[in-house]
């Protein structure tokens, strides 16, 4: 008797917690993101955006395209890191750093390029890009963990001493993989079957 009534306890007390944390809403994690050592104003702005688009989360993977303009230097502000080195340098430290905190959440980059020129054409003002990185996020909310994360907040600085930053949230859509490889693959399948069709006849 006792047996099944601390089982049962058990199992309220986990359904509890269990509900509890999936009714998580943004609200956590922006007051943590909110004490990221960034620039002040640049800290406001970005929480300002993110509210609204973390609050109508769906639970759907997302890409976040990173569109960066390296500084002449490495910038300081309050609570910057002392870094010796170029931006590209301190951009290219923060990304290292960072690659374990990505796969312990199951996010990844997807896509890291550098421009060939300058844009082809422009909207204005002109902005020119001295780096694209893609990620992505099995949802918002992981991406609010990650970035609220107490191993992100000293990671944080480097992104910001070295790049203005264009950071764009966009929808898994059709994605296309190489060519060469859908034509080859599809060869590959038409072989094997005709090969398993002439033993079989």
């Amino acid at each position: 008797m006792w047996f099944e009534l601390i089982l049962a306890a058990a199992f309220v007390v986990l359904n509890v917690a269990f509900w509890a944390w999936h009714s998580q809403g943004a609200g956590q994690y922006l007051a943590i993101i909110e004490k990221l050592p960034l620039p002040e104003k640049g800290v406001q702005a970005f929480i300002a955006c993110l509210r609204p688009w973390a609050e109508a989360d769906d639970g759907k993977p997302v890409y976040m395209f990173n569109l960066m303009h390296f500084f002449p230097r490495v910038q300081t502000f309050r609570g910057a890191p002392e870094f010796k080195g170029t931006p590209e340098e301190a951009n290219a430290h923060y990304e290292k750093s960072l690659i374990w905190l990505w796969l312990s959440h199951a996010s990844y980059p997807t896509f890291i390029g550098a421009p060939q020129a300058k844009n082809l054409i422009n909207i204005q003002p002109e902005r020119t890009w001295g780096n694209m990185t893609v990620v992505r996020y099995p949802s918002r909310r992981t991406f609010l963990k990650l970035i609220s994360h107490p191993t992100y907040a000293p990671l944080a600085s480097y992104k910001f001493i070295a790049v203005e930053l264009d950071l764009v949230p966009v929808s898994s859509g059709t994605v296309v993989p190489d060519l060469r490889w859908l034509v080859g693959g599809g060869f590959a399948i038409v072989f094997l079957l005709v090969m398993w069709l002439r033993a079989a006849l």
